[in-house]
């Protein structure tokens, strides 16, 4: 797959537009996406008792959320529905990493929906530990993969960009 410089929100005149994805036919799509949340270890280590409350469990279910909502909160994103939303932590040296996977039928790829619950589980993780750790830090947004559609496959190549590979997501 050859690397595309054209922006694709642009139209011809350089607007801002919404790709028209009529004519592609619909197919199955699926998108990984991975992010850091870096915290003290203090933190890390008091997951488990905050008061707040199980803040993997908010910051998962924030995620799916995110996933479901992105054509609203994406302006030119098409709305979409995914039909599975998986979002997975693990433990790092530094912090927790965060792994979405979002699989969607559709004539467009769910890209910005994995996107934005990696994003949107960071920042509910965030809200849940800000009290106790203010240095804690989202970090490493990426895509990691995507499948489907004509542009096909993306698979980011280990150790290439910034970030961890972050846990893994089981498969179907």
């Amino acid at each position: 797959m050859g690397t595309d410089t054209r922006f694709s929100h642009l139209d011809s005149d350089g607007r801002a537009s919404m790709v028209d994805v009529s004519e592609k036919p619909v197919t199955r799509r699926v998108a990984e996406a991975s992010c850091r949340v870096l915290l003290r270890r203090t933190t890390l280590d008091g997951l488990e008792e905050m008061p707040k409350g199980d803040a993997l469990a908010v910051a998962r279910v924030a995620g799916v959320l995110a996933a479901k909502r992105t054509g609203d909160l994406i302006p030119l994103a098409h709305p979409l529905t995914p039909e599975d939303v998986q979002i997975h932590f693990e433990k790092i040296d530094d912090g927790l990493a965060i792994r979405s996977r979002v699989v969607v039928t559709a004539r467009t790829g769910a890209e910005m929906e994995a996107l934005t619950a990696c994003a949107v589980a960071a920042l509910a993780l965030y809200d849940m530990v800000k009290a106790a750790d203010r240095t804690a830090t989202v970090t490493d947004l990426r895509l990691d993969s995507k499948s489907g559609g004509a542009s096909g496959e993306f698979q980011r190549e280990a150790g290439r960009g910034p970030g961890h590979d972050g846990p893994e997501i089981p498969s179907e």
